[in-house]
């Protein structure tokens, strides 16, 4: 297996912003998972599949769900939907999808093969304890409620999105209990991932400080 770098982490903990800037540093390829999902999310979503419907019915389905990530652009059979899939409400299907059992496997080998072929900075929910348990180096990201939804309110605001406050620690609050109590692949810490509170720290004082480690 090349080397990967997993960093996961609740919403908003800078996860994305980081795991971009370490690969570029690093040469590394990144992987966005939750790209991956928000994107099979709108695939199923638009097709008017039922995030509770059973497991067949989502797996065949999906089958017809072509994703690319190129850059950081990210195509679902052909379209450009790196706008599409960074909505609140995008968001919030990928969160419920996600704690499926049948979305969750069938990703699992895109994410699993990503690390096979090179070099890789691969961050999202369950990277540290399930999809690269064996990881060269394991980040665990977190931040105070406050300041992840902050973070998740200047960035939907500047990309036009209007979002208050209020709601965006109500989406923040909303996804961490999915994330953290689902059957599959919850969310948690790895015991031998690198524990980095973000809350009161830079961008580049956080990669410096994984690229330290990775080194």
């Amino acid at each position: 297996m090349a080397r990967v770098i997993a960093i996961d982490g609740p919403s908003g903990a800078g996860k994305s912003s980081v795991s971009r800037l370490v690969a570029k540093r690093l040469g590394y390829q990144y992987l966005d998972t939750g790209a991956l999902y928000r994107a099979l999310a709108l695939y199923l979503t638009r097709k008017g599949i039922d995030p509770e419907g059973p497991d067949d019915k989502i797996v065949n389905v999906a089958k017809g769900a072509e994703i690319r990530l190129d850059g950081e652009r990210v195509f679902l059979n052909d379209e450009d939907v790196s706008d599409a899939i960074r909505t609140p409400e995008a968001g919030h299907h990928a969160s419920v999808f996600s704690a499926r059992k049948s979305v969750r496997e069938y990703l699992f080998k895109i994410q699993k093969d990503a690390g096979q072929s090179c070099d890789i900075v691969a961050e999202g929910r369950d990277m540290t304890t399930v999809v690269f348990p064996n990881a060269r180096v394991k980040i665990y990201l977190d931040a105070s409620e406050e300041g992840r939804a902050a973070r998740r309110y200047r960035q939907l605001n500047e990309k036009g999105m209007p979002i208050t406050m209020e709601e965006a620690l109500d989406d923040v609050r909303e996804r961490d209990f999915r994330d953290k109590n689902r059957d599959i692949a919850p969310l948690i810490r790895s015991e031998d991932a690198l524990y980095l509170d973000t809350t009161n720290m830079g961008l580049e004082a956080v990669v410096d400080r994984i690229i330290k480690e990775a080194q």
